[in-house]
């Protein structure tokens, strides 16, 4: 029997992973299915392009993975190939760039450095400022919540029981080994076999008793423009210098992100958004893109909360003296196009009995002194 915390797209697809191999799993979600950071508006960039390198082989496994998925699970295509474009405009990232495209490449994920006329021939809308840009071919964008839902779907069919509004305030203990969590409202679940951590901005605090976590959360900024008549933004597109990150949309509508924040409150589990950093976000949007000058934003979300880690890769581990118990956060905002490798790996570990020499590199003792 395997207890699952966090109903996001870490939590569904390991229920799914674990459950069509005939294991019994229940998963535990405060809300419901896809409302954390696995939720939102939009779609959510599945991209190779200058990650850190200790991710690299997860994401030549996810590209893999992601193109046939919603055949796997049943759905209407979740998927879109899009290409993603880094643009570069100062001359000091050039040779970074360059190196990155060779570092890529021989991880199995194809990239090309390309010149300002290259560049220009892909999206021949940036601002005559932009230098260059590394491009990825095989990146792109999935529905983050449709895909979350799906695995949670047939996670179900294939035996596993989800309950929602269920949130689980600490894990019990008997003589240092978790035998149980205790709910917000004052019930015990008992741990008869495996436990998953995996409820992304709450995992600090559940196993700080443990451990003290690096990482702490944020309230990311997403902002959804309305449709535009002519949209210039033909890829997936991210910035060497600038906090930007652009998408598409299918219905004409832009997204516009890439790390900027808005305010949380505790109290009331919602984010606000500050009005100087939507404006910052807009501004440089518009800088690199000069078409999209009185571009008109319709939404401004920073509900989904995220957990960032202080290395920028996530922590995957066991907790020390419950070698039952597997924990996983520190996504870093861009853990959503590698779950559909990690997740397969994650059930891996916990059926065979040993660490995926694939999850090693995100150990917590990477941490620890000497």
């Amino acid at each position: 029997m395997t207890l699952i915390i966090g109903g996001g797209v870490y939590g569904a697809a390991v229920a799914w992973h674990l459950a069509k191999r005939g294991e019994a799993v229940e998963l535990l979600e405060a809300k419901t299915v896809a409302s954390g950071a696995s939720g939102g508006p939009g779609r959510r960039g599945v991209r190779a392009n200058c990650r850190d390198h200790r991710e690299l082989p997860l994401m030549a496994r996810a590209r893999r993975i992601w193109p046939e998925l919603h055949e796997t699970l049943g759905t209407e295509p979740l998927f879109e190939q899009t290409g993603h474009l880094q643009l570069i405009e100062r001359p000091v990232d050039l040779p970074r760039a360059q190196t990155r495209a060779a570092l890529q490449t021989r991880f199995g994920i194809p990239t090309s450095f390309l010149s300002e006329a290259e560049m220009r021939e892909l999206e021949p809308g940036v601002a005559p400022f932009v230098q260059a840009a590394l491009h990825c071919p095989g990146d792109g964008v999935a529905f983050h919540a449709r895909t979350t839902k799906a695995y949670a779907e047939m996670a179900v069919k294939a035996g596993a029981t989800i309950r929602e509004g269920v949130k689980v305030e600490r894990l019990v203990t008997r003589d240092g080994k978790v035998v149980a969590v205790a709910t917000a409202d004052g019930d015990e679940i008992p741990v008869p076999g495996r436990l998953f951590i995996l409820a992304n901005s709450g995992v600090r605090s559940l196993i700080s008793p443990w451990l003290d976590l690096p990482t702490w959360n944020l309230a990311l900024q997403v902002l959804v423009s309305k449709p535009l008549t002519d949209n210039p933004v033909r890829h997936l597109v991210g910035h060497a210098s600038r906090i930007l990150s652009l998408k598409r949309e299918p219905d004409g509508r832009l997204m516009i992100s890439g790390g900027r924040l808005g305010s949380w409150n505790h109290a009331t589990g919602r984010g606000t958004p500050i009005p100087e950093e939507v404006a910052a976000n807009v501004a440089d949007a518009v800088a690199v893109y000069p078409a999209l000058e009185g571009i008109e934003i319709d939404a401004a979300d920073t509900d989904h909360l995220e957990a960032d880690s202080i290395d920028g890769i996530p922590v995957i581990d066991r907790l020390p003296g419950n070698p039952h118990v597997i924990y996983a956060a520190g996504w870093t905002g861009h853990g959503w196009a590698i779950a559909p490798a990690v997740t397969e790996l994650l059930a891996d570990w916990a059926l065979e009995d040993r660490r995926p020499d694939l999850l090693a590199p995100f150990a917590f003792g990477r941490f620890a002194a000497g």
